[in-house]
């Protein structure tokens, strides 16, 4: 079970949306680097990054932020936000980034998926958000008719490494994990998923650990870091403990 911190990229800073509102963004830190640095300090092994300004406007905004961690930390970054072809996700890829996260374009264009998949072997995942159990987009600001296990079940064989499942509903406003959505949609497909969206407290990290979560790979946290709600070492001795 892996705890991905998030670093969530709006104007070259690091901040949190509240429920993916761009004008209910709180700053904590106008270093993005220098943030991943001391969750790599912490202890985390994996980081997981997404260029807000990036997912609006169709493709990178935040390149030199991303730039900047990449040279900060060693662990494995995944990114998402503004990822829209073949060139940006291979540029990507060669600058150091682990795995691209695929949104929008998965619904536009599932092809394209399937073509990045093949080409880039195990490095490309999926972000799957859900506004009202249907699948939004362009930064979430439209909602498709797809639900979430319907866009799941397109991919099923296409050799995405991971599902990124958000509430919308639930993101930045500490209301819990929607683990027995999550769950759901863990149950219905092969693709590994990660639950994201309102990860509150330690309880939240306990729940991950009951048996009938353990088919996720992680969850992702964000404002519970930031805030203090959750202490970096508590919540990543319980998940080693676990395994």
């Amino acid at each position: 079970m892996i705890l991905f911190p998030a670093i969530d990229l709006k104007d070259g800073q690091c901040v949190r949306l509240k429920l993916g509102e761009m004008d209910q963004a709180t700053v904590f830190n106008d270093d993005p680097a220098d943030q991943a640095a001391r969750f790599e300090r912490q202890g985390f092994k994996y980081l997981h990054i997404v260029d807000l300004n990036g997912a609006f406007a169709g493709k990178p905004v935040n390149g030199q932020a991303v730039d900047a961690i990449l040279k900060a930390v060693r662990m494995p970054v995944q990114l998402g936000g503004g990822i829209r072809d073949l060139a940006t996700i291979e540029r990507w890829l060669d600058k150091g980034i682990r795995r691209v996260i695929l949104g929008t374009i998965a619904v536009r264009d599932p092809a394209l998926v399937r073509e990045a998949c093949k080409k880039f072997s195990g490095r490309v995942a999926v972000g799957i958000d859900a506004k009202g159990g249907k699948v939004a987009v362009e930064g979430w600001a439209e909602t498709s008719e797809l639900t979430a296990i319907d866009l799941a079940k397109r991919f099923e064989d296409a050799g995405v490494a991971a599902i990124i499942y958000t509430d919308i509903d639930r993101d930045g406003v500490l209301k819990g994990l929607n683990l027995p959505s999550t769950a759901e949609l863990a149950r219905s497909t092969k693709i590994p998923v990660i639950a994201s969206g309102g990860l509150a407290s330690i309880e939240d990290i306990k729940a991950l650990l009951r048996p009938e979560y353990k088919m996720l790979e992680g969850a992702i946290t964000g404002r519970a870091l930031y805030d203090g709600r959750i202490d970096p070492q508590e919540a990543l001795q319980l998940l080693a403990s676990k395994t």
